[in-house]
């Protein structure tokens, strides 16, 4: 769905149990390529001082890079072939190691190209000629780019779209609950879809309104005699709003005060 919850496409996964661990086999060498919120606002602002667009990708094929196999599943075994695996010829979500088969696949693919990684985000991948530069963002497989010369930012979508099957989804409107618009003055963040689905999520749609979060010298401490808190909610609760606090630096005090107990 789009910023506005209206449906774009339509997507189906296969979601596979990959989550057990052995010792001794990728025991403490997962990592999927995550990109922290703060290097996004920080590519944004970038590409707000420097006068480009940022556009976004989704690469379809992520997981079909490298050859997987599982065991046979309950009530799909071949009694036939009982000591057989299956070879995946479908995209696979949910299996520990696919996300860094695809990081290192596609690293290895843009570094071949004269890209080169960021020292301390790892997601970040910089590519300058002269004068022109054009930073590349990856979350798994979502992707935001842009460039101050046209031309570099159509040779990475030539290169990528030569080497992964991949839809451009146009100019960055849209990207992990944040929502982005050019202006004329400036870029303007917001959270509000993501706003209202927390409402909705923990059934505040009939709250009121306040206009400042909490005043700075309110003092908390536990409830001994009040009704039992829902704990996992509670916690849920505090993480949404840490999320929230992206775009919304004003309640971060009240959020982080809330998050002590």
């Amino acid at each position: 769905m789009d910023e506005n919850g209206n449906i774009v496409r339509n997507k189906a996964r296969l979601v596979a149990k990959g989550y057990n661990q052995e010792e001794g086999i990728d025991f403490d060498e997962t990592y999927a390529p995550v990109a922290r919120l703060e290097f996004v606002r920080l590519l944004l602002a970038y590409a707000c001082m420097c006068n480009f667009k940022l556009s976004q990708m989704d690469v379809k094929s992520t997981f079909l890079n490298e050859e997987v196999y599982v065991s046979q599943l309950p009530g799909f075994e071949d009694h036939l072939y009982l000591n057989h695996v299956f070879k995946l010829k479908k995209a696979l979500y949910g299996l520990k190691e696919a996300p860094r088969q695809w990081y290192e696949r596609l690293s290895n693919f843009l570094l071949s190209k004269g890209y080169a990684r960021g020292v301390v985000d790892k997601t970040l991948f910089i590519r300058k000629h002269a004068s022109d530069v054009i930073p590349i963002q990856v979350y798994v497989d979502d992707i935001i780019f842009g460039s101050n010369n046209n031309s570099m930012g159509e040779e990475f979508v030539a290169a990528m779209q030569g080497e992964f099957e991949m839809s451009m989804m146009g100019e960055l409107t849209y990207f992990l609950g944040l929502q982005v618009k050019n202006l004329k003055h400036g870029t303007f963040l917001s959270q509000s879809k993501y706003c209202f689905d927390l409402l909705k999520k923990f059934k505040m749609e009939d709250c009121k309104e306040v206009a400042t979060p909490i005043a700075t010298n309110c003092l908390m401490d536990a409830d001994e005699v009040g009704n039992q808190v829902d704990s996992p909610k509670y916690r849920g609760l505090i993480g949404s709003l840490l999320y929230l606090t992206t775009s919304r630096s004003d309640i971060q005090f009240g959020v982080c005060l809330c998050a002590r107990f």
